[in-house]
């Protein structure tokens, strides 16, 4: 096989390679953020993922994440995400948990050693518990805000949950947190662009209560983001 590598050894130099080929990641969430999370994470040479999402591919996930196509629909996200990851990496190592996680049931998926877990859910109990559950095993994690609502790209940051501001989401996240006492110690990847409120539709779902729309670009950029914070933490670059 070609060195596939190659590009991203001459930047990172090979010792930072193996890093990555040693590190084991928890992915949750594989929508558009977590999708493309769990992409670069796999083209930059992670060894090893475990990627978690019950959900099914419908038309409407299309305008932003990246195993929705006409092809694919009504296959699961995971499943499909995992054959994708293979084709780019062949040697990668998944294990796929193609189920909805309560959060009662959340700490079931740490049962393993992980280097960084990437919190990419948009369903508040269960982002909550996975958050408080990485803390107390003392878990390295980044945790996307949200990506609905917004255009601008120049507006993400990176910062600790305690310092997030215009997103909802990270908002009642706070709120939840701290009556856990949890204040501080989660990498947050938000946008400061103000939300856009006329894209917001009331529905009536078991884990949802209104959705935002989105453009193709903003989630995987979040996910870009998350991706470099695991990556760039894991060998200290």
């Amino acid at each position: 096989m070609e060195n596939w590598k190659e590009r991203t050894s001459l930047l990172l130099g090979e010792q930072n390679l193996e890093t990555l080929q040693n590190a084991n990641i928890l992915i949750v969430g594989l929508g558009g953020v977590g999708g493309g999370a769990c992409e670069q994470l796999c083209r930059a040479g992670i060894g090893k993922m475990t990627i978690v999402d019950g959900d099914t591919i419908n038309p409407s996930n299309r305008n932003r994440q990246i195993q929705a196509l006409v092809s694919t629909n009504n296959q699961k996200k995971a499943h499909v995400l995992e054959k994708r990851l293979l084709d780019i990496n062949p040697e990668i190592k998944i294990n796929v948990i193609s189920e909805y996680i309560p959060a009662s049931e959340m700490n079931k998926i740490l049962k393993q050693d992980f280097d960084y877990v990437v919190d990419a859910i948009d369903t508040l109990l269960p982002k909550v518990e996975l958050l408080e559950l990485a803390l107390n095993n003392n878990l390295k994690i980044v945790s996307s805000m949200g990506a609905g609502g917004k255009i601008d790209p120049s507006e993400i940051k990176v910062a600790d949950i305690s310092e997030t501001y215009n997103c909802y989401l990270a908002r009642v996240l706070r709120k939840r947190l701290h009556r856990r006492n949890i204040y501080t110690g989660i990498t947050a990847v938000f946008s400061s662009e103000k939300i856009n409120k006329s894209s917001e539709i009331t529905i009536n779902e078991k884990n949802k209560k209104t959705i935002n729309g989105t453009v193709s670009y903003l989630p995987s950029i979040f996910g870009s983001i998350c991706a470099s914070v695991v990556i760039r933490n894991l060998i200290r670059f």
